[in-house]
């Protein structure tokens, strides 16, 4: 698929900390409960650090227990990009930034209590946050 940004794996290894790079480009997964944003609670945005996509408002965000942290719907529904995944022997769906293609994690029909039934669970290295007071 053809995304709005298009870099070389040059410029993303430039433009990303390793560790982003792993998850965001190849797909890696942090650690459960090492994600700085996993405990974020303030209002604001979370944005692909990618490329700075908006993803998800804050209100969105619920605490899953899963030491990810997680979100019950994106900012829009063409915000991101999901994708059946059969990696690790088992079908899950994949959640990638719609405009960079980056891997944000995996969205799970298990989001009890949420409006949506869905839990967004995503990677920190994988987004920034700003918070309302500086956007």
């Amino acid at each position: 698929m053809g995304y709005e940004v298009s870099k070389s794996e040059d410029e993303w290894k430039q433009k990303l900390d390793p560790e982003s790079y792993a998850v965001l480009r190849k797909s890696a997964t942090e650690r459960a409960w090492t994600g700085e944003l996993l405990d974020e609670h303030r209002e604001g945005l979370y944005t692909c650090k990618g490329c700075g996509n908006e993803l998800f408002k804050a209100g969105t965000k619920f605490d899953s227990g899963c030491g990810w942290p997680s979100f019950y719907e994106s900012i829009r529904p063409d915000a991101v990009e999901l994708i059946e995944d059969k990696t690790l022997g088992m079908v899950r769906t994949e959640v990638r930034c719609a405009r960079c293609g980056g891997h944000l994690g995996h969205v799970f029909p298990d989001g009890f209590g949420t409006p949506t039934g869905d839990r967004y669970c995503m990677n920190s290295l994988a987004l920034d946050f700003t918070p309302d007071s500086e956007s």
